[in-house]
Protein backbone atom coordinates (compact mmCIF):
# COMPACT_ATOMS: atom_id res chain seq x y z
CA UNK A 1 0.00 0.00 0.00
CA UNK A 2 1.32 3.49 -1.16
CA UNK A 3 0.37 6.71 0.22
CA UNK A 4 -1.98 8.54 -0.96
CA UNK A 5 -0.67 10.81 -3.41
CA UNK A 6 3.16 9.18 -3.38
CA UNK A 7 4.53 7.93 -6.93
CA UNK A 8 6.49 4.36 -7.18
CA UNK A 9 10.06 4.95 -5.84
CA UNK A 10 12.97 4.17 -7.98
CA UNK A 11 15.29 1.12 -7.95
CA UNK A 12 15.65 -0.27 -3.83
CA UNK A 13 19.07 -0.89 -3.81
CA UNK A 14 19.84 2.90 -3.34
CA UNK A 15 19.87 4.27 0.34
CA UNK A 16 17.03 6.86 0.42
CA UNK A 17 17.00 7.04 3.77
CA UNK A 18 19.34 6.98 6.85
CA UNK A 19 16.90 6.42 10.26
CA UNK A 20 18.22 7.14 13.32
CA UNK A 21 16.61 6.33 16.83
CA UNK A 22 18.47 8.45 20.41
CA UNK A 23 17.68 9.73 23.37
CA UNK A 24 16.88 13.42 23.92
CA UNK A 25 18.37 12.58 27.63
CA UNK A 26 22.00 12.41 26.54
CA UNK A 27 22.35 15.75 24.68
CA UNK A 28 24.01 14.74 21.51
CA UNK A 29 21.31 14.77 18.99
CA UNK A 30 22.23 13.87 15.51
CA UNK A 31 23.04 16.95 13.40
CA UNK A 32 21.71 17.85 9.46
CA UNK A 33 18.63 18.06 8.21
CA UNK A 34 16.13 15.25 8.91
CA UNK A 35 12.46 14.78 9.45
CA UNK A 36 12.36 14.71 13.34
CA UNK A 37 9.59 11.97 14.81
CA UNK A 38 8.87 12.52 18.03
CA UNK A 39 8.20 9.19 20.03
CA UNK A 40 8.53 10.66 24.22
CA UNK A 41 4.83 10.71 24.23
CA UNK A 42 4.40 7.04 23.86
CA UNK A 43 4.58 4.68 26.85
CA UNK A 44 8.19 4.21 27.85
CA UNK A 45 8.01 0.63 29.16
CA UNK A 46 11.23 1.01 32.19
CA UNK A 47 8.52 3.19 33.83
CA UNK A 48 5.62 0.64 33.91
CA UNK A 49 5.85 -1.44 37.04
CA UNK A 50 4.73 -3.93 35.58
CA UNK A 51 7.02 -4.71 33.16
CA UNK A 52 10.04 -2.56 34.20
CA UNK A 53 12.43 -5.74 35.36
CA UNK A 54 12.26 -7.02 32.28
CA UNK A 55 12.60 -4.14 29.65
CA UNK A 56 15.40 -2.64 31.69
CA UNK A 57 17.56 -5.58 30.29
CA UNK A 58 16.23 -5.16 26.81
CA UNK A 59 15.69 -2.74 23.96
CA UNK A 60 13.21 -1.91 21.09
CA UNK A 61 14.87 -4.94 19.37
CA UNK A 62 13.37 -7.10 21.40
CA UNK A 63 10.07 -8.68 20.75
CA UNK A 64 8.51 -7.82 24.06
CA UNK A 65 9.67 -4.39 23.97
CA UNK A 66 8.07 -4.04 20.68
CA UNK A 67 4.79 -5.67 21.21
CA UNK A 68 4.68 -3.40 24.44
CA UNK A 69 5.75 -0.07 22.61
CA UNK A 70 3.51 -0.93 19.65
CA UNK A 71 0.41 -1.28 21.59
CA UNK A 72 0.44 1.92 23.10
CA UNK A 73 -2.12 4.46 21.60
CA UNK A 74 -1.14 6.90 19.23
CA UNK A 75 1.61 5.09 17.77
CA UNK A 76 -0.23 3.37 14.83
CA UNK A 77 -0.97 7.47 14.15
CA UNK A 78 3.06 8.53 14.22
CA UNK A 79 3.83 5.94 12.78
CA UNK A 80 1.69 6.31 9.89
CA UNK A 81 1.61 10.14 10.18
CA UNK A 82 5.57 10.16 9.30
CA UNK A 83 5.95 7.37 6.77
CA UNK A 84 3.47 9.23 4.94
CA UNK A 85 5.59 12.65 5.31
CA UNK A 86 8.89 11.04 4.49
CA UNK A 87 7.27 9.00 1.41
CA UNK A 88 6.33 11.85 0.13
CA UNK A 89 9.27 13.60 0.78
CA UNK A 90 10.94 10.75 -1.27
CA UNK A 91 8.35 10.98 -3.78
CA UNK A 92 9.52 14.83 -4.83
CA UNK A 93 10.79 15.19 -8.71
CA UNK A 94 15.68 15.79 -7.32
CA UNK A 95 14.41 14.75 -4.08
CA UNK A 96 17.49 12.20 -3.60
CA UNK A 97 17.20 11.10 0.54
CA UNK A 98 15.26 11.67 3.05
CA UNK A 99 17.09 11.37 6.90
CA UNK A 100 14.94 10.66 9.86
CA UNK A 101 15.58 11.39 13.28
CA UNK A 102 13.15 9.16 15.48
CA UNK A 103 13.87 10.40 19.12
CA UNK A 104 12.98 9.48 23.00
CA UNK A 105 14.13 10.12 26.47
CA UNK A 106 16.99 7.51 26.62
CA UNK A 107 16.93 6.23 23.19
CA UNK A 108 16.59 2.56 24.25
CA UNK A 109 12.86 1.79 23.44
CA UNK A 110 10.75 3.76 21.72
CA UNK A 111 12.76 5.55 19.31
CA UNK A 112 14.30 2.49 18.15
CA UNK A 113 10.75 0.51 18.03
CA UNK A 114 9.19 3.39 15.93
CA UNK A 115 12.42 3.64 13.34
CA UNK A 116 12.86 0.25 12.60
CA UNK A 117 8.61 0.36 12.18
CA UNK A 118 9.13 3.40 9.88
CA UNK A 119 11.99 1.34 8.13
CA UNK A 120 9.89 -1.20 7.55
CA UNK A 121 7.12 0.13 5.98
CA UNK A 122 9.06 2.64 3.75
CA UNK A 123 11.31 -1.00 2.54
CA UNK A 124 8.09 -2.12 1.81
CA UNK A 125 7.61 0.60 -0.16
CA UNK A 126 10.32 -0.32 -2.85
CA UNK A 127 13.09 2.64 -0.92
CA UNK A 128 16.13 1.29 0.00
CA UNK A 129 17.04 2.15 4.13
CA UNK A 130 19.52 1.93 6.71
CA UNK A 131 18.89 2.48 10.41
CA UNK A 132 21.68 3.52 13.31
CA UNK A 133 20.38 2.87 16.74
CA UNK A 134 22.82 5.86 18.51
CA UNK A 135 21.69 4.98 22.60
CA UNK A 136 20.64 1.98 22.07
CA UNK A 137 23.44 -0.03 24.73
CA UNK A 138 23.46 3.38 26.81
CA UNK A 139 22.58 2.87 30.57
CA UNK A 140 19.19 3.88 31.21
CA UNK A 141 18.34 7.65 32.35
CA UNK A 142 17.08 8.25 35.69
Amino acid sequence: MTPAGVCAPPSPALIRSVITSYGDGHHDAPRGDALRVDARSLRNPPEDSTVRERMLRANGLDPDVRAYVLATPGTDRLIERSVGRAAALLALPGHLRVDIHVLCGGGRHRSVVVAEELASLLRAFGYGVETEHRHIDRPILG
